[in-house]
């Protein structure tokens, strides 16, 4: 084994042994809502047509509510990513004149057109007003979330919990139960959401068991596992999942209906094993944390920072290392190994971005990937590692090529 990797797990034991006391709460707690929900081999069966009394998916949206300390859930494989799972709450609960406060700054880059598009459905469009706090030193500017909170109606305060393109840490689930707090106690009324992607199984608790309303995510990150094909989930109180359910199929209906032919194995399976591929995840980037900061590299979060996603970034300087890096990382993926990731316009995206990602489920960010926008610092952002020693086979790579 290359003797930084070597320093670096060496260094980092005592906060692989943190990670474990983490992953170990939250396979308890899995476990836990598997058995008072009475899982069995009849949930996994697939459906068709109307999906009528569909037993493994009405379970599976118990389960997760129940992991959530929520009181329902939309779980749904018609739900086709994290964006998709967040435009879904977004479209749900707000109504025209309604007001979004995001006071975690700009939403990433994928709900730009979402949020703030003309002539594409957005919810500008439907006359939806979206204004942006940014963060004070990783910290939520307290005065001026009060001040806009008294200036004007809100009826959402919207945050993101991972950084998607930008150099700021994680959101912990403290800072968001003392938001969460915050807005209650100058608007009682105002629905907290936050966007949970990148960050389930990360601390020991979910958004909605320390105050939000509202979360939503992608079942191919986190909470899938690695195995979970497709779909998505939004969790909260119930009259506003309501809401969200009769938006993803009509509000005649909401979750009395959705098929899926395929079976839900793959769901409950990648959810129960979730905690322990989130801990090889953490393990990851700890370790490019590590090895990377030494060898004098800008990383976010610094080795022994606290974790509230899985991402790693790192400032690399140059177009020409970003690109190294992704292809070094693509080198060792199991799938298109043999791929030399290039910079592409991606839908949703303003700049060209690189990708690697040889995974097994397309997209699926809980499995080693990496990617970023070219253009200053020229960072890459590392997330996902069905193994820790799947990570360390990538690092050896990555430290060959810079």
């Amino acid at each position: 084994m290359n003797k930084e990797i070597s320093e670096a797990i060496a260094h980092t034991k005592p906060i692989f042994e943190r990670l474990d006391e983490i992953a170990l709460h939250n396979q308890k707690k899995v476990i836990d809502a598997f058995c008072k929900n009475g899982v069995a081999l009849r949930h996994f069966n697939g459906t068709t047509g109307y999906g009528s009394d569909d037993v493994g998916r009405n379970t599976l949206c118990s389960v997760v509510a129940d992991i959530f300390g929520a009181e329902n859930a939309v779980v749904s494989p018609l739900i086709a990513s994290g964006t998709a799972a967040i435009t879904l709450a977004l479209f749900g609960v707000l109504r025209p004149n309604d007001r979004v406060l995001s006071v975690s700054g700009r939403p990433y880059d994928t709900l730009t057109d979402v949020i703030f598009g003309e002539g594409v459905g957005s919810l500008r469009d439907f006359g939806i007003r979206f204004d942006c706090v940014e963060l004070a030193d990783n910290e939520f500017d307290w005065a001026a979330i009060e001040q806009q909170l008294k200036a004007s109606p809100t009826k959402m305060v919207y945050v993101q919990r991972s950084r998607g393109y930008s150099d700021r840490a994680a959101l912990s689930l403290q800072q968001i139960g003392r938001l969460c707090d915050f807005v209650k106690k100058i608007a009682p009324d105002t629905i907290v959401f936050c966007d949970n992607c990148y960050g389930e199984f990360v601390e020991k608790d979910e958004p909605t068991a320390v105050g939000a309303d509202l979360c939503a995510g992608s079942f191919i990150k986190n909470i899938g596992g690695g195995l979970a094909p497709t779909g998505g989930y939004v969790v909260g109180r119930k009259h506003l999942i309501e809401q969200v359910a009769g938006r993803l199929t009509a509000p005649s209906i909401g979750m009395e209906v959705g098929s899926y032919q395929g079976g839900y194995r793959l769901f409950y399976q990648g959810l129960f094993v979730a905690p322990h591929v989130v801990n090889q995840a953490l393990k990851t980037s700890v370790l490019f944390s590590y090895a990377l900061g030494k060898r004098g590299y800008k990383v976010n979060p610094c080795a022994g920072a606290p974790l509230s996603d899985i991402v790693c970034s790192v400032e690399l300087g140059s177009p020409e290392k970003m690109i190294n890096f992704c292809r070094a990382v693509q080198s060792t993926s199991p799938v298109d190994g043999f791929v030399e990731p290039q910079p592409w316009q991606q839908a949703g995206y303003a700049d060209k971005v690189i990708m690697a990602a040889g995974c097994f489920v397309e997209g699926a960010s809980i499995e080693l990937s990496c990617d970023g926008p070219l253009r200053e610092p020229y960072a890459v952002y590392l997330q996902g590692g069905l193994t820790l020693e799947h990570g360390i086979l990538a690092l050896e790579k990555v430290l060959e090529s810079l």
